[in-house]
């Protein structure tokens, strides 16, 4: 069952009506391809201009792996411990936009929560490099985290909105293979089944602010691009989730999104894994990015570290 999570403040409603009278209006008219592609992407990156907290470190990661390149930012706040594991971060962006510098301060955010580093991974986006290079590359992060000598229970795997979709793929890919699960796992406002089904349904019944389920529709096309949506790997909602880690999904009920966190949960319950589903009241979709202009993204960020404080000492415990 979703917790009970606070109401709307009043920056919240505010930027849900932004978002729903400017930014909402222009996703739906533009396309994912060409030249508006590029004007996405440009304008994506120009909102990370959120200052660091103060003290975090920050370096680049660019190595070769026997799995692949593994490239990206090693964000580290000023207390976080950078021998008690670490945080594999993969950013949201629908597949083909979204960047290092589009979710370094989410990654500061929740390097500083959780006491944790993080490696914020810059993976490769479609439609240039569609499945399985996105999928491949987080795969590879996670091994190279593991080669760095983080055992895997002290290894935690996070992502929004497409990024979700990398986490949960990612531990697919980790269950088929039979490989040592992370000691947890968190999802804001995943994006999770690119088939699409009930997008329409849901936004035709509660407009999404800022999500239109057509771009939902073609950013999920030119990530499967040949294999096409219902290729088993890209199908996470589907197999077994026995051994899958704890996990926190937290997603605003705004969302045209929102069932996909919640078929993730009753997937999870079923094979009795532990999974947490925050439904937060009036956020939009992957508020926790917009912690800088809303509390409750804040408050979501501090809950997920603590959240993955208490998963990975139980962990340990065990």
């Amino acid at each position: 069952m979703a917790d009970s999570m606070p109401g709307p403040s009043v920056q919240a409603k505010a930027l849900a009506r932004f978002l729903i009278r400017s930014i909402r209006p222009i996703g739906d008219r533009i396309t994912l391809q060409g030249g508006q592609l590029r004007f996405v992407r440009e304008a994506f990156d120009a909102t990370g201009i959120t200052p660091l907290p103060r003290g975090t470190k920050v370096r680049a990661v660019s190595e070769p792996h026997g799995y692949g390149d593994v490239t990206g930012l090693w964000v580290c706040a000023r207390d976080a411990d950078e021998s008690a594991g670490a945080i594999l971060y993969l950013h949201g962006g629908g597949f083909v936009f979204g960047s290092l510098r589009t979710h370094r301060h989410l990654a500061a955010c929740l390097s500083q929560t959780s006491g944790l580093p993080v490696l914020l991974l810059d993976y490769r986006r479609a439609p240039e490099h569609p499945f399985p290079a996105a999928a491949d590359d987080a795969l590879a992060a996670y091994r190279w985290l593991l080669d760095q000598g983080y055992p895997a229970n002290r290894l935690v795997v996070a992502g929004d909105s497409a990024g979700g979709h990398l986490t949960a793929g990612l531990l697919a890919d980790l269950t088929r293979q039979r490989m040592v699960m992370p000691g947890a796992a968190v999802l804001f406002s995943p994006f999770l089944d690119l088939t699409c089904a009930d997008l329409d349904e849901r936004d035709a019944a509660c407009r999404d602010p800022y999500i239109p389920p057509d771009r939902a529709r073609e950013a999920a096309a030119h990530y499967a691009g040949e294999f096409g949506v219902a290729h088993p790997r890209l199908a996470v909602l589907k197999g077994s989730k026995r051994r899958w880690p704890p996990m926190l999904i937290q997603a605003g009920d705004t969302e045209c999104l929102l069932g996909d966190s919640e078929r993730m949960a009753a997937a999870m319950r079923r094979a009795a894994a532990h999974c947490e589903l925050q439904v937060w009241p009036g956020q939009v979709h992957a508020f926790p990015a917009f912690s800088a202009l809303v509390p409750e993204g804040r408050l979501a960020i501090r809950y997920a570290g603590e959240f993955l404080r208490g998963a990975l000492k139980e962990v340990l415990a065990a």
